[in-house]
């Protein structure tokens, strides 16, 4: 990690919300040389409702101009299609749910970012994450920021020693209203600005209907666990584990007034599988087999361990065995079931708040073989 002592020459991601101004806000006043970047990650229509690109950067100017500090842009949209966007495609055709913001962090904002900074001359870069890098003798760690409810390393745990060594996050101690509050202190015009949700490339746009507009309908069936059809599906794409809203199930008169949640993808007969009540023991299990294992130390704490866990952004840590085999597998054994572990996103492991890295889920409830 920079030696935050020195004057460095630091590129900041300024992505036109409050996070990323105030990144660079405190940076400047540490006294080091900032510059901003931003980074348009995809060639969207210009007109189009929910795409808000042209709204960020005049805001990313307005930021950089209040705080006295240059502006460059860089367009990575041909690297987010190859390395994001593809991916995030074949997965979904594939029948898994993928989380694209993960793999964005490591091939966009951590690597052609970082690759363009260096060639600008930066010491570094800097992101308005919520998130901590520590440096433990020639380790560096990634630990959890102080406001829990906004903590971002479950997106960030594919990053390596490279990564974090030339990088800062300089958000990590703070929590949203203190940022909000730096934010206005300092006349910055996204003070008040709201908070981006969802995938970056869909925005607010419904979701079923972005990836029909790049993935055919696959109509299947679907079915209950006595195998009868009750509805049917334009495509498992379209789904996920535990999904309720958008099944288009209506009353049954074999069945009560309970709510349909989705239980599985039956990839091969292309069957969906819902189940009806939250609780229902089908959306539960306490064993998933990843894959494609990344650890942040560049190996992990043991060939088994015991830690902490969390299968989806925001969800409370749970208590786990991890259990190393061939090929980057793990296997995980939670103490307690968990609710809707969905092939394609990522189970994230911690030791206290620091993030040791995760894995792909591939299968649930299937020990390795």
């Amino acid at each position: 990690m920079p030696d935050a002592n020195k004057r460095l020459k630091i590129i900041v991601g300024i992505s036109g919300g409050v996070d990323s101004a105030v990144a660079a806000l405190l940076l400047k006043q540490q006294g080091h040389q900032v510059t901003g970047l931003f980074m348009k990650n995809w060639e969207g229509d210009d007109d189009d409702q929910y795409c808000s690109a042209a709204e960020d950067l005049a805001d990313a100017e307005a930021v950089c101009q209040k705080l006295d500090i240059p502006l460059e842009t860089a367009n990575f949209a041909g690297e987010y299609w190859r390395d994001v966007f593809s991916h995030f495609l074949d997965e979904h055709l594939a029948g898994r749910t993928p989380n694209p913001d993960i793999l964005c962090n490591r091939e966009i904002k951590f690597k052609a970012f970082l690759q363009l900074a260096e060639q600008l001359g930066a010491d570094c870069i800097a992101t308005g994450h919520y998130a901590g890098i520590r440096q433990q003798g020639s380790l560096f760690q990634l630990s959890m920021a102080s406001d829990h409810n906004k903590d971002q390393t479950y997106f960030l745990y594919m990053l390596d020693q490279q990564q974090l060594s030339k990088a800062m996050m300089p958000l990590c101690g703070l929590e949203k209203p203190a940022i909000r509050q730096l934010a206005a202190d300092h006349g910055l015009p996204v003070a008040d600005k709201k908070d981006s949700t969802g995938i970056c490339f869909i925005g607010e746009r419904p979701f079923k209907a972005f990836l029909q507009e790049y993935l055919p309908d696959q109509p299947g069936d679907i079915v209950d666990t006595d195998g009868t059809c009750i509805g049917r599906h334009s495509g498992l794409m379209y789904y996920t584990i535990g999904q309720r809203q958008g099944l288009g199930i209506g009353g049954s008169k074999n069945h009560s007034e309970a709510p349909w949640f989705v239980a599985d993808k039956q990839i091969s007969s292309n069957r969906l599988l819902v189940v009806q009540g939250n609780d229902h023991p089908l959306l539960y299990d306490d064993r998933l087999v990843g894959i494609d294992s990344h650890w942040i130390a560049g190996e992990p704490p043991a060939q088994q361990f015991n830690c902490l866990a969390r299968n989806r952004h925001r969800q409370p840590l749970q208590a786990c065995q991890v259990t190393l085999s061939k090929d980057q597998q793990v296997e995980v054994l939670f103490e307690t079931p968990q609710r809707a572990l969905t092939p394609g996103q990522s189970v994230v492991f911690y030791l206290d708040d620091i993030c040791l890295g995760g894995a792909i889920i591939d299968q649930v409830g299937q020990p390795i073989h």
